[in-house]
């Protein structure tokens, strides 16, 4: 079964208008999500189709139900978009709700029948795609259909964003948002004390070692964001042994975690980590918290996280601070994939169930979301970009994470990659254990990865989880 990634391997996927995208100044390849199924027909519109005003034929009254994951970009974008609707729709309730909890809260809907109309599946408990693909609609009618300004939405969207959402032919996932992955520091402080940011993991414990002797942490993690690290682990591992490795831990292979590119890793972050350049206590501290303790204490010198970590920590960050971001180091001096490469992945996948109470009116939403006016104040809003092109200028709204988020990926090039199994398979809430226990230092490396194995094998062994082969 293809999942539709060939345009997004590491290789030859920063082409043509996405090559160009990245100067302009954004973009990046995207994350694949996975699964299998029909999803039955469509209800048919239950009100006046118009192609320009109401190509879904959203019901002159009735309810919409969206539920939105409340994460670092907040939701406070789709109420823009829901506010957009209300007015074309008026006689529709508008209803748009946050959830932290995606999976608890929504797949008892699922099960019966009471799914809502539109859904951001994001987040550490966001649904595994294997098991609710054959409920979802399929959203190429969306991206056929014109925005508000009157394009058609598909030219209007940087290129392969659609594939990773696309699964044997149906698109049943649209992500909103190009994610950059790095390790994030205050540009200000590391110019004041003359730091310079490690590119190997030797210079990332020398630097530790710098850090302790002014009083401070190389890293701070908290407990429900523990795989930040695990992101970071597999990030430079991908990077220092290269298609092997990614492919391997995508394919739920046997030993994948005891490949010499991932120990590798392993051992250099349980050198740090038994050195004391953590701060202690992170397993009992609330993840936003520990990140406060990085972006206005600044008491820890880096931070692995996706680019939302600017807005989230917006209103606890230190005045002056800089937020910079930089590609994760590698362990050698000749890793299979420049140390310069980043993660780059489409986050938010927003999603239209097939049972939904109001099917039209969920892709209509969605609609509205991909016009440019939606996009362009989710960028400024956000200081993140959608996958609509032509919404972030040059200055990045002024946002050094912004800009710095340009440079890197112009610095890497062709070396733009991602994985997608941890969401694929929902394994993150099984993961942030044997985590949380590492970065505490209760396990070591071996412990660390029998732990991952596990989970990994686990996953593979149940017959009732559809496999997605990645080539």
């Amino acid at each position: 079964m293809s999942i539709q990634n060939k345009p997004l391997q590491r290789r030859g996927f920063l082409r043509g208008a996405l090559a160009t995208a990245v100067l302009l100044p954004l973009g990046g390849a995207l994350a694949s999500c996975a699964g299998g199924g029909d999803s039955g027909a469509s209800k048919a519109p239950a009100g006046e189709v118009d192609p320009i005003k109401n190509p879904f034929g959203v019901a002159d009254s009735g309810k919409l139900d969206a539920v939105i994951f409340k994460g670092g970009y907040g939701i406070d974008y789709v109420e823009f978009a829901g506010k957009t609707f209300a007015k074309n729709f008026p006689g529709v309730e508008v209803s748009i709700n946050p959830s932290t909890d995606i999976a608890q809260e929504l797949q008892p809907r699922f099960a019966g029948g009471t799914p809502p109309d539109l859904i951001d599946n994001s987040g550490a408990k966001s649904i595994g795609f294997s098991t609710i693909l054959g409920q979802l609609e399929d959203l190429q009618s969306v991206v056929d259909s014109n925005n508000l300004e009157g394009t058609k939405i598909a030219d209007t969207l940087f290129d392969g964003v659609l594939a990773p959402g696309t699964f044997d032919g149906k698109l049943a996932a649209i992500n909103y948002v190009l994610t950059v992955y790095a390790w994030w520091h205050s540009a200000s402080l590391f110019k004041e004390n003359g730091w310079t940011v490690p590119t190997t993991w030797d210079e990332a414990y020398e630097l530790g070692v710098k850090a302790k002797e002014k009083g401070k942490y190389l890293f701070v993690w908290g407990k429900e964001a523990a795989t930040y690290y695990q992101t970071m682990a597999i990030e430079s591992a991908i990077k220092e042994g290269g298609d092997e490795v990614r492919l391997a831990l995508e394919n739920l292979k046997p030993d994948c975690w005891s490949l010499p590119a991932v120990q590798s890793v392993f051992t250099a972050m349980e050198k740090i980590v038994k050195a004391g350049f953590f701060k202690p206590g992170g397993s009992g501290t609330v993840f936003t918290a520990a990140q406060a303790a990085w972006s206005n204490g600044q008491e820890a010198l880096l931070y692995p996280s996706g680019s939302w970590i600017e807005n989230e920590m917006k209103d606890q960050t230190k005045a002056g601070f800089e937020m910079t971001g930089s590609p994760v180091p590698v362990v050698s001096a000749s890793p299979k994939i420049a140390q310069t490469g980043v993660r780059s992945a489409g986050g938010e996948p927003f999603v239209v169930p097939t049972k939904g109470a109001n099917v039209a009116a969920g892709k209509e939403l969605l609609r509205i979301m991909l016009s440019k006016d939606a996009a362009t104040n989710f960028a400024k809003e956000k200081l993140a970009p959608t996958v609509v092109k032509g919404t972030v200028p040059a200055d990045g709204f002024g946002s050094t994470a912004l800009v710095s988020q340009t440079d890197m990926l112009e610095k890497a090039g062709k070396d733009i990659f991602t994985w997608n199994f941890v969401d694929t398979y929902g394994m993150n809430p099984d993961q942030l254990v044997p985590w949380n226990s590492f970065l505490d230092g209760k396990l070591d490396t071996a412990g660390l990865t029998k732990a991952l194995q596990a989970i990994t094998d686990k996953v593979m062994a149940d017959d009732s989880v559809k496999k997605i082969e990645v080539k």
